[in-house]
């Protein structure tokens, strides 16, 4: 047994075992509640540059497959577990976590308390940590933490480096790679869409050239206010296409509308918050994974409305714009992994897609219409 640990910020050590990867990394440590679904939560590029600790006991037990992926190159700094199942047990399993982890350089720790350390950063707030070495200097390796920013900007490194096309027959979206999951992908072409993925950099002008029925802004990784880019991108495509916001893409649409954002204590990352929408008072469980949030101040005197609301903290979850056709929602309709209790603002995305799409036409029934 290889013994490493984690040093905290604040100066307290986590002393377990090493698996995965022999790679030394630092990041912003979070916590995801998730009881299932880790293989899609460790692939999800929103997690680039953090060290993701699960909090569900055994992690593992069902070995890593090819086909559940959010992104075949995974993002994240390193992983934290209870406990990590050795010998999986499903029939779709074809390598452990471990071997993954390995075949990927991302660290592990395993068999520390991780209700403890995730106790400590629900009281103490969101930092950093390093995974290292047993011999490594505690006091040098605070230091080094505190005079490093992790935050950064890693968009760059998660988006698309050039456009390529998802084919469909009714209609085309764009999609705005600020690292989309592959899922998000997936549902925007439940309807034979064709998805056009564009990386970040793209300019509206060269956007609404491809004659896009609608826009979709992915999730993705980072502070929102670093991304000051992608804003301008989107306020300039505001009013000339449908466009849709998901989790990153929502912080930036409400940027583009005026408003600001803030970084939460410990962030929402789980498959079981609440989420009320204003408009018909329903409730809905829903799948989180965002350490920013949308002020709420920020959008007094806007032409916003908030549409949604978290039930735990009462922040931000959905907005509408009322002078475009424009909305989006913090938490993550396409679940994967978590509740699909949201599916439907698909539909609602893809109504407005047909509506501008027919405007075009001249008024053409959308749905019997094949190609352009």
């Amino acid at each position: 047994m290889k013994t490493r640990q984690l040093i905290m910020e604040n100066g307290a050590v986590f002393t377990g075992e090493a698996f995965g990867s022999d790679r030394l990394t630092a990041g912003e440590v979070v916590f995801n509640t998730g009881m299932t679904g880790y293989q899609e939560i460790l692939s999800d590029p929103s997690y680039a540059g953090q060290i993701v600790t699960l909090t569900y006991p055994s992690i593992g037990n069902c070995g890593i497959n090819r086909d559940d992926f959010e992104s075949m190159t995974p993002f994240l700094h390193g992983v934290i577990v209870r406990e990590s199942a050795e010998t999986p047990s499903h029939f779709r399993s074809e390598r452990t976590l471990d071997e993954w982890l390995s075949e990927n350089n991302i660290p592990g720790l395993k068999g520390i308390d991780t209700r403890r350390l995730t106790r400590m950063i629900r009281s103490s707030g969101a930092m950093k940590g390093r995974l290292c070495s047993v011999d490594d200097d505690r006091e040098e390796v605070v230091k080094m933490l505190k005079s490093t920013d992790h935050a950064g900007q890693f968009i760059e490194r998660t988006s698309t480096k050039k456009m390529y096309v998802s084919p469909g027959k009714n209609g085309r979206i764009v999609l705005i790679d600020y690292g989309a999951k592959k899922s998000l992908l997936k549902e925007l072409s439940v309807f034979e869409t064709e998805v056009v993925i564009v990386p970040h950099t793209m300019s509206a002008r060269d956007i609404l050239d491809l004659r896009p029925d609608g826009v979709a802004l992915s999730n993705g990784p980072g502070d929102p206010k670093a991304a000051s880019h992608a804003v301008k991108i989107i306020r300039e495509l505001l009013g000339s296409v449908p466009i849709f916001g998901i989790c990153l893409g929502h912080q930036l649409l409400a940027m583009a509308a005026g408003g600001d954002t803030e970084k939460m204590p410990f962030g929402h990352r789980g498959g079981n918050h609440p989420v009320k929408d204003l408009r018909t008072s329903q409730v809905t469980i829903t799948a989180q994974n965002h350490g920013y949030t949308v002020r709420k101040d920020s959008l007094a005197g806007r032409n916003v409305e908030i549409t949604h609301e978290n039930v735990n903290d009462n922040t931000v979850e959905g907005i509408s714009l009322t002078d475009a056709a424009a909305f989006s929602v913090q938490f993550h309709p396409e679940s994967s992994a978590g509740p699909e209790d949201d599916k439907a603002l698909f539909q609602a995305f893809y109504d407005e897609v047909c509506k501008h799409r027919n405007t075009k036409r001249g008024g053409a029934v959308y749905a019997e219409t094949n190609g352009y």
